[in-house]
């Protein structure tokens, strides 16, 4: 090697050979030097903060052991360093304890056992790590006993078992004053949550990249640790041949990612209320798992960058979520040990989710139009984990049920099963139904199950499956150390793939935030309250809350005591509940409107208005209402912005893009108001008013709309009738042109007169913002030129008042 550096260089030194002399010699000592440092054996220091508490007690001594088994005889030297912020007496004692119930692997002889298990002891030590000064010091008594050992130090491992709120100093303490030499390697190990949202996990990562490098970070998702979790890729990978023409839309009906518990929150509703389910499970851990599924299987699973390339371009192929795209659910328990535990008033009520399902659709050829549901919930009926691909079954068999086979029959189910843990099998396994193929799995660590007679797994019997288990079960924590020691980052998460997470859930989250969940008892009494089901991008359970009728007025029931409160507003009908269960029923109530009109009069007129509160409602009527009379539904504009059709702003545009789109109503049977024309805006000289009331004269009977739906706005306007522009409140026209406070002024709307012929006027009323006008409303008389809305009230028709109970209760 220095024969080939000395032709290179001899050149540009061959006129000063006293500087060519020295670099030579300088080249021979640190080659000398280099191989010397070679010949030492290396010790890796691994230093555990958060040593004495729950999660250091229950599983990473116990991995931090299991990684001395694994490579002690290996030529590695281990030190271990448990720190805290506990004193070092107290320290020391529990420690101790912890290390004296470690334990070895069950086919391990007991007399090797308690040796190395003695050797483990000797090498692991108790110290507070508390100051600055306390790292500095564990730094130069690392570097003191590792020259004492006439070791090279190799690397050394900081394994953060502590609050995210401490990461920051810690690193600060850990880069200054704690890194190794530059011929050494520091990882540093962190624990889940990352972050709130986007902007806290954008914060973290930009905080901890001013101290580490991305190579040095290793962060911990556990689900990635879990054998059959980490068998994904593996199995995808050994059977390509028969999965190659399976993975994809044209054969997977749907994937299911489910992690139900029966324990619930108490003892730990601090951090749930701040997390709650979604960011406690679904964003990190099932997450995972969907990418794992999902995603483009590289050419070399065993290349990490290739593993983690590939995951974060599925998550550039997840389409964006929706509120629409989730059910929340609350067991009823929660509320009361939150107001315990965190010393609530008796009035708190928690709008923390305790289960959550959530519909995912992917983007792109291999997966579009397949559901991936992701679902995990506490005070369930029973602790499982799984992972489920149903695949799409189209063969129809002559023979009766009792002749299938199940290795050959098309019309068993087919499905492949990734067994986390737990449930009626109670160990991880993998399950690939008998008449899809016969899987491989590396023999040396996966065993097939022993028949168990009697055991049913997703509508089969256990013999109809050709089911693995691991040889040797490993928990989660003793996989991820050991991976990390092996630098295998492809078992962590990336920052990069950490805020593509966040870009992915944080919309969801926020629109989610002041969401109602649905109340469920707890274990088996939940029967089919949680049962969901999907249609199209739209996910809703399945089972309607029976309604609760308020007793009096007297009565004050708490939000958590009722779904549906039937009462009187304004001296006419009031439905409250929370805005899902709201929407259902108004858009119920609409279908059974339509029906009985076209019964009785062949057609339904619908009148209806534009703003955000009925966008919910348009969509539940575009996707779960299948029997509504399109056929026969005139569709009408209660007023419109002065913009043209195709404008965003336009009501009309909204209608159109949330309902019209989506049903089949006959083109002439949708009347759009004629805002304009002559490519002119709501020209008085245009008529376009006149033009309005003369179509619904000619069309509707009587002008007698069959249904109009209304809002109110914070001011108590109603269509676009405003307190400051008087036009409409009376006289004769059916449709008139006004002004509006805010932009577009410019509006054009039915007259209340007209509005009042009705025979029937619905008021959707959403939101906490309308809280104060709903209450000022409850008290005033017919007032319509202060409050427009005060002046519906149908000649010979029926009002129903539509309210939330953000609206009605704040």
């Amino acid at each position: 090697m220095l024969a080939a550096l000395g032709m290179l260089a001899e050149p540009h030194f061959k006129r000063r050979p006293g500087v060519w002399k020295m670099l030579v010699a300088a080249m021979c000592m640190a080659l000398l030097s280099s191989l010397q440092a070679q010949d030492l054996p290396g010790q890796v220091s691994i230093v555990l903060l958060g040593a004495t508490g729950d999660l250091a007690r229950k599983y990473l001594w116990q991995g931090l052991f299991h990684l001395y088994l694994e490579e002690v005889g290996k030529g590695h030297h281990f030190r271990f360093h448990g720190t805290a912020l506990t004193s070092t007496e107290q320290g020391q004692e529990v420690i101790a304890k912890i290390l004296e119930s470690l334990s070895c692997p069950g086919d391990m002889a007991l007399g090797h056992c308690a040796e190395l298990k003695a050797q483990f002891q000797q090498l692991s030590e108790y110290r507070q790590l508390k100051t600055p000064e306390d790292y500095l010091a564990l730094s130069k008594d690392i570097e003191a006993q590792v020259k004492h050992e006439g070791l090279q130090e190799t690397g050394r491992i900081f394994y953060l078992s502590v609050p995210p709120f401490a990461y920051v100093d810690i690193a600060r303490n850990i880069n200054s004053s704690c890194r190794p030499g530059p011929s050494a390697w520091l990882r540093v190990v962190l624990e889940k949550p990352f972050g709130h949202d986007l902007h806290s996990a954008q914060q973290l990562a930009t905080e901890l990249g001013r101290f580490f490098r991305e190579e040095e970070m290793y962060r911990v998702d556990h689900y990635l640790g879990k054998q059959v979790v980490a068998q994904i890729l593996p199995f995808r990978d050994q059977n390509r041949a028969a999965l190659d023409g399976l993975w994809s839309r044209h054969h997977v009906e749907r994937v299911e990612i489910i992690m139900k518990e029966t324990l619930d929150a108490e003892g730990r509703t601090s951090f749930y209320e701040e997390y709650g389910v979604i960011r406690d499970v679904l964003q990190n851990h099932l997450t995972e798992v969907l990418t794992l599924v999902a995603m483009e299987l590289p050419v070399n699973i065993s290349s990490p960058e290739a593993v983690l390339q590939h995951k974060l371009q599925a998550f550039q192929v997840l389409r964006g979520l929706q509120r629409h795209s989730a059910v929340l659910g609350q067991y009823q328990a929660y509320s009361g040990q939150v107001r315990r535990e965190l010393q609530k008033p008796d009035s708190f009520h928690s709008l923390t989710p305790t289960f959550a399902g959530i519909l995912v659709h992917i983007d792109n050829l291999r997966w579009e139009g397949v559901p991936f549901i992701l679902m995990s919930g506490k005070a369930l009926d029973e602790r499982v984990s799984y992972v489920r691909i149903l695949f799409k079954n189209q063969a129809f068999c002559v023979q009766s049920e009792k002749h299938w086979v199940a290795a050959q029959s098309r019309c068993l189910p087919r499905q492949i099963i990734f067994y986390i843990g737990h449930g009626k099998l109670g160990s991880p396994a993998v399950l690939v139904s008998r008449n899809l193929f016969r899987p491989a799995l590396p023999s040396a660590s996966w065993k097939e199950v022993e028949g168990r007679p009697g055991l049913h797994l997703f509508g089969l019997p256990l013999s109809d499956y050709y089911a693995y288990s691991p040889v040797r079960e490993q928990d989660a924590y003793s996989l991820l150390i050991s991976h990390i020691f092996h630098c295998r980052k492809d078992s962590f998460v990336t920052t990069e793939n950490l805020l593509a997470s966040w870009v992915f859930w944080t919309p969801l989250l926020d629109s989610l935030a002041h969401e109602v969940p649905r109340f469920y008892p707890g274990g088996a009494e939940n029967g089919q309250l949680l049962d969901f089901e999907f249609s199209g991008g739209h996910l809703s359970f399945s089972q309607p809350l029976p309604e609760q009728l308020v007793p009096g007025p007297d009565s004050a029931p708490l939000p958590s005591d009722f779904q549906v409160l039937r009462a009187k507003y304004r001296e006419s009908p009031l439905i409250s509940a929370w805005p899902e269960e709201l929407i259902a029923r108004l858009a119920g109530d609409i279908e059974a409107a339509a029906v009985r009109a076209v019964q009785r009069f062949g057609e339904f007129h619908l009148a209806l208005s534009g703003g955000s509160s009925p966008v919910a409602l348009f969509q539940q009527l575009a996707t779960g209402h299948y029997s509504f009379p399109w056929a026969r539904t005139h569709l009408w504009l209660v007023d419109e912005r002065c913009v043209p059709l195709w404008d965003p702003e336009s009501n009309f545009q909204g209608l159109q893009t949330h309902l019209l789109q989506h049903v089949r109503v006959p083109h002439y049977n949708v009347h759009p108001m004629p805002v304009h024309q002559r490519q002119r805006l709501c020209a008085e000289e245009d008529q376009g008013a006149q033009a309005y009331a003369e179509e619904i004269s000619a069309l509707v009977t009587n002008g007698s709309f069959d249904l109009v739906l209304l809002g109110m706005g914070t001011d108590g306007h109603t269509a676009s009738l405003f307190p400051q522009s008087p036009a409409g409140l009376d006289g004769e026209q059916l449709v008139v042109l006004t002004t509006s406070p805010s932009s577009p002024h410019r509006r054009m709307s039915l007259s209340l007169p007209l509005i009042n012929r009705a025979r029937k006027v619905a008021v959707l009323v959403m939101g906490r913002m309308k809280r104060e006008i709903a209450m000022l409303v409850s008290r005033v008389g017919h007032e319509p030129r202060k409050w427009p809305i005060s002046g519906v009230l149908p000649d010979s028709g029926q009002l129903v008042w539509y309210m939330d109970y953000d609206a009605f209760l704040g």
